[in-house]
């Protein structure tokens, strides 16, 4: 249960969904873990309920992004694990897809990512491990996701070129691809109740395994990725954790 023991852990949108189940995790492994987010209740509701440490910051802005480098760096030093979760989803045709909805998923989900990594650079330990959170759209041709897949395929390749840039410090860099995983961002996608539901079954005749993941699904793949005793000969892939979607 203390695989990471005194390790740094940072969890981007870490209060609710994926990234919280990923924290968990860490913790039950000893870690030490920070966990960001933008609402700041809901931040600190999910640290105390964990034992996690919150810091509040929006992945979209930068300034927020370097003041949590700064934060973390005067409490630890450095960092041993870097888990880039934090992202948005907003659903709809080419025709009918708003500046608005294109900048916020572009702001968190990429710039954010590629920002989040820049500045934490010079604080990770050499042999740290960074996991960009991505998704199963990356190998699909959606209709309607057409700006949320090129923001995730976006951080695909980011990651593959910072597994090479960063390789000479033993710094590992992966990434996770969820397929239909039942979380909280589901409600946000601004459809009733009955909407989703009809979403649900259509996307589970899709999955050979004819069933949702779950958030504790992709936080076992992100312990693994992060230990570097049975990890350590992978970087630069990408891993989707979808029932067979993307086949």
């Amino acid at each position: 249960m203390d695989k990471f023991k005194n390790k740094v852990v940072i969890i981007t949108g870490g209060n609710s969904g994926i990234g919280y189940a990923t924290a968990q995790e860490f913790i039950r492994e000893g870690a030490n873990v920070i966990i960001t987010g933008k609402r700041k209740e809901a931040l600190e509701k999910a640290s105390k309920k964990i034992g996690a440490e919150a810091i509040l910051a929006n992945q979209a802005k930068v300034s927020d992004i370097e003041t949590l480098v700064e934060k973390v760096k005067s409490i630890y030093g450095k960092v041993d694990v870097l888990f880039l979760n934090a992202g948005v989803a907003t659903f709809a045709p080419i025709e009918y897809t708003t500046l608005e909805q294109y900048e916020t998923m572009m702001d968190v989900n990429f710039k954010g990512s590629f920002f989040t990594l820049q500045k934490f650079i010079p604080i990770l330990n050499d042999g740290a491990s960074v996991v960009f959170l991505t998704s199963g759209n990356t190998a699909l041709n959606m209709p309607n996701s057409s700006v949320y897949s090129a923001s995730k395929s976006a951080i695909s390749h980011l990651a593959r070129i910072a597994a090479k840039e960063l390789s000479d410090r033993k710094i590992r860099v992966n990434t996770v691809n969820p397929g239909p995983t039942d979380t909280e961002m589901q409600s946000k996608f601004g459809f009733d109740k009955e909407t989703l539901e009809g979403m649900k079954e259509q996307i589970l005749g899709q999955v050979p395994l004819a069933k949702m993941g779950t958030p504790e699904d992709v936080a076992k793949m992100v312990i693994y990725l992060t230990d570097s005793k049975v990890s350590s000969f992978v970087t630069g892939s990408e891993f989707f954790i979808d029932g067979g979607m993307s086949l």
